[in-house]
């Protein structure tokens, strides 16, 4: 009997939103401080055969946590001790910013969703470095074999206009590209105006371009780097970035980011209406997300690696994605519903199908 639904109803379901994560979430980071995190690691590591090859990096489990979860960097030891195969913070954005005004998180919990604009709200990219490398030092120090991954997310700072987001853009990846895994530019975001513009091919070249350029530089090293899109792009437009990204060599694509979209809810039209506007995520994002993975498998074959992300609930999601073509798959949403031992579960469940 799992214990966390009731757990969720009674303690977190009555409770603002945002309020709500920041408490789970310092619940978290405090099991890591005082040890019982180190000890539930042991217990929640994954499987040997769930083992993956991606990004010229070595994944402890095709599963990982989406961006959005630690926003600045400050539970990456933590949140891999539950399980996940990566974490991927951010958005983390070249200045620091406080992001929209509260409330700016809600739940549709008859629809295992949530709708957020919350603005990319973070500590700016010069606070959140030093954690980073600090979380990378001690993932290698405590992990003897294959450490979870570290992926950083950056986005563009709010109050920077369009015209000047490229160099925006790479303020975050010369300061953040040296303690990261892996880089994603984050041009999907609904919560930032104007951002989704520069899903525009002619835009997003330059500024790609650019971003994977510094961050090499800055690292010393390759740093692959991906691009994260939005759900809500037409058909032709997913096709114009496939293109894009095999043309300038990137090594791959996060399919997807939240939708603007509110069509097929099952929560109260009236109390959907009254969370105003923002991204969509969880359940109900699950066959466009699959749709848009598809079509990016059909594109680009085994030349790109795929992260697969949206409505992805339980171990059978995550296969249905691999299966479709994707190397990585991410989770959020269902995170805030099934509890601390989420990613372990997603874990046993691939391995078991592994072992059949």
């Amino acid at each position: 009997m799992r214990v966390y639904p009731t757990f969720f109803k009674l303690a977190f379901s009555w409770m603002d939103a945002e309020k709500a994560h920041k408490i789970g979430f310092r619940a978290i980071r405090l099991a890591h401080s005082c040890g019982a995190g180190r000890v539930l690691g042991k217990l929640t590591a994954p499987h040997a055969s769930l083992r993956t090859e991606a990004l010229g990096l070595s994944f402890p489990s095709p599963f990982g946590l989406a961006a959005g979860f630690d926003k600045e960097g400050h539970g990456i030891e933590a949140l891999s001790e539950l399980g996940f195969g990566h974490v991927e913070v951010g958005t983390i954005t070249g200045q620091a910013q406080p992001g929209n005004e509260k409330p700016r998180l809600f739940r549709l919990v008859e629809d295992r969703a949530v709708i957020n604009r919350m603005g990319f709200n973070n500590d700016g990219a010069s606070a959140v470095a030093p954690r980073l490398k600090a979380a990378r030092a001690a993932l290698r120090k405590a992990h003897a074999g294959v450490r979870p991954v570290i992926g950083v997310n950056i986005g563009k700072t709010k109050v920077v206009e369009l015209e000047d987001a490229v160099e925006d853009y790479l303020v975050s990846a010369r300061t953040l590209a040296p303690a990261a895994d892996y880089l994603v530019v984050n041009v999907s975001s609904p919560n930032t105006p104007g951002l989704r513009l520069l899903q525009n091919v002619e835009t997003l070249r330059p500024l790609l371009s650019a971003v994977g350029e510094t961050a090499d530089q800055a690292a010393g090293r390759h740093v692959p780097l991906l691009v994260k899109i939005a759900p809500d792009l037409s058909d032709d437009d997913i096709d114009d970035v496939a293109r894009l990204a095999l043309d300038l060599g990137l090594d791959g694509i996060i399919a997807t980011n939240t939708t603007i979209g509110r069509d097929g809810l099952a929560s109260d039209p009236a109390k959907v209406e009254a969370c105003g506007a923002g991204g969509l995520s969880g359940a109900p994002l699950k066959q466009r997300s699959l749709g848009v993975l598809k079509r990016l498998k059909s594109a680009v074959g085994d030349q790109l690696v795929l992260i697969a992300v949206g409505g992805v609930e339980t171990a059978a999601d995550v296969q249905e994605r691999l299966d479709a073509g994707a190397t990585l798959v991410q989770g959020y949403t269902a995170f805030l519903y099934e509890g601390p031992f989420w990613a372990s579960r997603i874990n046993k469940g691939l391995a078991r199908n592994r072992r059949s």
